[in-house]
């Protein structure tokens, strides 16, 4: 009998047990910026997108008039996602770690007016460099 209530535990505690529901919160200043994590496009702030795991992220925001923002950022977790806690964590219904994010994107500057023939006598001393040797 006890070893039957034993396998009728096992069976029901993966249905009630819980599992960590993590997310990562990004907003942005000014907001709509498209955002970039591992180089895969996740949407427009402000967003939460869903993780899987702790550790640097590369994070790509871009948006009209601003310039592009490439950075990294760390994903920490919180003391109770550390092992060995992490397993009475995850047992835990409706367990949440959410992270939030915000970036300031820095408005565009006019790009300099190039002077093409500048340009092309650099090329050409640069060019007889190479040549010489």
């Amino acid at each position: 009998m006890r070893s039957l209530r034993l396998i009728a535990l096992l069976l029901i505690l993966p249905a009630v047990a819980g599992c960590v529901q993590r997310t990562i919160s990004i907003t942005s200043q000014p907001s709509g910026a498209l955002v970039y994590l591992n180089d895969e496009e996740v949407g427009r702030t402000p967003v939460t997108v869903p993780f899987t795991y702790y550790g640097i992220y590369d994070v790509r925001l871009t948006a009209d008039g601003c310039q592009p923002l490439w950075t990294k950022q760390k994903a920490v977790a919180p003391w109770w996602e550390v092992p060995p806690v992490d397993l009475a964590a995850e047992a835990v219904p409706h367990g949440k770690a959410e992270l939030h994010w915000h970036f300031d994107l820095a408005t565009a500057t006019p790009s300099e007016e190039v002077d093409t023939q500048q340009l092309i006598d650099h090329a050409e001393q640069l060019k007889a460099k190479m040549d010489e040797r």
